[in-house]
């Protein structure tokens, strides 16, 4: 079958449909608006649940509420409206019922702008809501491993009865590229055993998040974290490029890790060796995948759209081996290839041990890029 050319968070969305999902539930936020907008066309076509809520608040709660019924459900919001959400977000954990969030991150902190950024890393794989929780985050790099990994998350929310975190960048959601889309799936005639939709016949199920003797509560954390270590074991997802003999590692997940393959490729031209790994499941965390790529090269080099958020998670793996270096991008700027390329470059070269000091030299390089752009 022949590519279409297709804009990001339409093919997102579309995605959606063909996976399945009966009921969307959302509230308009660039970049991700074009979601909302196409949800509310196609959904209604296809006889299935829209609903433009008055706020993030009540989307997701809307997502909360449909979710407990058994049914495929999502949302989808870009940074600050994802924000808004966390309250909900913990509440569905807390339930353990299955949800789709879809992120397209923009610049922050505060209402910040509507440029790409990958500033919500610690929103996303920390839990971003209250409470002792584990969500799946994917993190895909081009349109087509967004189509593909947003059928995914349904599959692994369902699974795992989890909350199952989509995460992207505003490049992603605004840029057309050729990809394809999955066949349409049909939705199920049945409905899970644990789903709330009458108890004609039999006795109620019970949904709820609200534990008030705090042995309960423990014994749900318990299944939680027990429920996260089969995924830590099942579900760890990544990719590799160039490493098989690689002396340096570039880390980076979406869009950085996207830009960093650009100028590894031109680095290897130079006759540098080094490699790209890209995290996809930003959790699980690839730890023991990082622990190994330690042992086989000489210096990492982490890449983000950030202030250098997963290089701490890299920095907790590598445990002072080798040194672990970073060059980010703040406020909603992209990379540019050369940029990382004179990264590569610089840490092809540099024999000094730079522990607990990557920010502050990084830092300094890119004040003065900055002043030299002026």
């Amino acid at each position: 079958m022949a590519k279409q050319l297709l804009k990001g968070n339409e093919a997102f969305a579309e995605a959606a449909v063909r996976a399945g999902v009966e009921g969307f539930f959302g509230y308009p936020i660039a970049p991700s608006t074009e979601f909302l907008e196409y949800m509310s066309r196609r959904m209604p076509e296809l006889g299935r649940a829209f609903v433009q809520a008055e706020s993030e608040v009540a989307a997701i709660n809307m997502v909360y509420g449909a979710a407990c019924t058994g049914k495929r459900t999502m949302t989808a919001s870009s940074s600050p409206g994802i924000s808004l959400m966390s309250e909900g977000i913990s509440y569905i954990a807390g339930t353990e019922v299955p949800a789709v969030v879809v992120n397209v991150m923009r610049g922050g902190p505060g209402l910040g702008n509507i440029a790409p950024s990958q500033g919500d890393y610690y929103q996303m794989t920390k839990g971003g809501g209250h409470g002792d929780y584990f969500p799946i985050v994917l993190a895909p790099a081009t349109v087509q491993e967004a189509i593909d990994y947003i059928v995914l998350a349904f599959d692994l929310a369902e699974k795992y009865r989890s909350i199952v975190h989509v995460v992207v960048d505003g490049n992603i959601g605004q840029m057309m590229e050729p990809a394809d889309l999955p066949p349409m799936r049909e939705i199920p005639k049945g409905q899970p055993s644990w789903a709330v939709r009458g108890a004609e016949g039999r006795e109620p199920n019970i949904l709820t998040s609200i534990y008030i003797d705090p042995v309960e509560e423990e014994v749900t954390n318990i299944r939680l974290i027990k429920r996260w270590m089969v995924i830590e074991k099942n579900e760890i997802r990544y990719k590799e490029f160039m490493l098989e003999d690689a002396e340096i590692a570039v880390i980076g997940f979406g869009t950085a890790g996207r830009v960093a393959s650009s100028a590894v490729r031109a680095a290897r031209e130079e006759g540098i060796k080094v490699g790209l790994f890209r995290p996809i499941t930003l959790a699980p965390f690839p730890k023991q995948q990082i622990v190994d790529i330690s042992k086989r090269v000489k210096r990492i080099l982490v890449v983000e759209m950030n202030s250098g958020m997963m290089l701490e998670d890299i920095k907790a793996q590598v445990q002072g081996r080798i040194p672990v270096e970073f060059y980010g991008r703040l406020g909603g700027m992209t990379p540019f290839p050369d940029e990382i390329l004179d990264e590569i470059r610089r840490v092809a070269g540099n024999t000094e041990d730079v522990t607990n000091k990557e920010r502050e030299q990084w830092l300094a390089r890119l004040e003065a890029r900055l002043e030299g752009e002026k």
